[in-house]
């Protein structure tokens, strides 16, 4: 069958009452779907993305090369098989690509929001979605699944959407985001700032489309150190020297070093830095416990069927981090979890990339 991949905006005028009390009205949610909804609905699984992620996961539009950033894991006869449920994944807001962020008009007027966009949250993010899922007519999913970022919208989907999905997977994630991870955004939002290309928000999108910006590119390379592990930049590099640098050039580059120039200034022509500093704020602030006296009263209300799943050398967000919200779950007495440590030396990126090493797993807790 084929992936049958649509994308669609949808245009919301109700104001959406954010976590911060602002309000965001009017605005868009754009989306993607693959395969074919069923006649009772049942067959609904949301991915929710990352930070730099959108709501192209699999399949390939025409004339790309790439495909979108699950599709080893998204698609006919895959771990999400397409032959057999409706996949929906949606451009989270804030974000860049089609859904309202700091660069969408602001109402009534056509000048771009800027830093006049209010901060979400990963909460608003899944609140937005839950009134998209509504306005489809989908009142209840099948399963929810995401790594890093989509990780923490699955969680909140489970606390504050408890009757909403039958099963939840969220992979290589935490309970609330750490100093580690804060320092390294941090870093990131420093670099953008002090950009002198980026005119303190007042940038051009279209001139950092074609040239980039070479602070935000500093900072992608910081955290593309966080997304990997000593293990994985060792047996993917090694001490490997560009076959045309002499060793005693200055500017004389190893494999390394070429990697992140190269990831970290093509990222600056397809991502904007605004909603850059947007999401890294809503990840810097998450906290499944906040409104809530304690994780574990935040946890309470989970009544669907949770699996968690991290990688054991996520640099990122720690496995231990994981196994703090089953430990937290087996304390209150909630049996209807597991948690599994996948065996991985890839770093955080495990989850996109080692797919092999879970797909069997998803397949039976999605048919199970």
């Amino acid at each position: 069958m084929s992936l049958n991949l649509k994308t669609y905006t949808e245009h919301f005028t109700n104001p959406l009452y954010l976590e911060s009390g602002r309000i965001l009205e009017p605005y868009d949610i754009t989306y993607e779907t693959y395969g074919f909804l069923n006649e009772d609905k049942s067959n609904v699984v949301v991915i929710c993305h990352a930070l730099t992620g959108s709501h192209h996961c699999a399949g390939t539009y025409e004339g790309d090369k790439k495909p979108g950033w699950w599709d080893n894991f998204v698609g006919g006869g895959k771990a999400v098989d397409t032959d057999k449920y409706f996949v929906i994944c949606t451009n989270v807001i804030g974000s860049c690509f089609g859904s309202t962020g700091p660069m969408s008009p602001q109402h009534p007027h056509h000048n771009p929001y800027r830093y006049k966009f209010p901060v979400v949250t990963i909460k608003d993010m899944v609140k937005a979605q839950r009134i998209l899922f509504d306005k489809l007519g989908i009142h209840s999913v099948h399963a929810i699944i995401g790594g890093s970022m989509g990780g923490m919208q699955a969680l909140l989907f489970a606390i504050h959407y408890p009757n909403f999905a039958s099963k939840v997977i969220s992979m290589a994630t935490t309970h609330a985001t750490q100093p580690w991870a804060i320092a390294f955004n941090k870093v990131a939002q420093e670099s953008i700032l002090k950009d002198p290309d980026f005119k303190g928000g007042y940038y051009d999108s279209n001139t950092i489309k074609e040239q980039g910006l070479s602070g935000m590119a500093v900072g992608r390379m910081a955290g593309h150190i966080s997304f990997l592990s000593h293990e994985s930049m060792k047996s993917k590099f090694g001490r490997e020297y560009k076959n045309t640098d002499g060793l005693y050039e200055l500017f004389g580059k190893f494999q390394i070093e070429l990697f992140l120039e190269y990831n970290g200034y093509n990222f600056t022509k397809w991502f904007d830095p605004l909603s850059y500093l947007y999401i890294t704020k809503a990840i810097n602030i998450y906290d499944i416990s906040r409104g809530f006296d304690s994780l574990s009263e935040a946890l309470r209300k989970i009544s669907t069927e949770l699996h968690l799943i991290s990688f054991s050398n996520d640099q990122l967000f720690k496995n231990f981090e994981m196994r703090e919200i089953s430990d937290a779950l087996s304390k209150i007495g909630n049996t209807n979890h597991t948690y599994i440590d996948v065996e991985s030396n890839y770093g955080h990126d495990a989850f996109l990339v080692e797919v092999e090493k879970f797909e069997e797993y998803v397949k039976d807790i999605l048919n199970g």
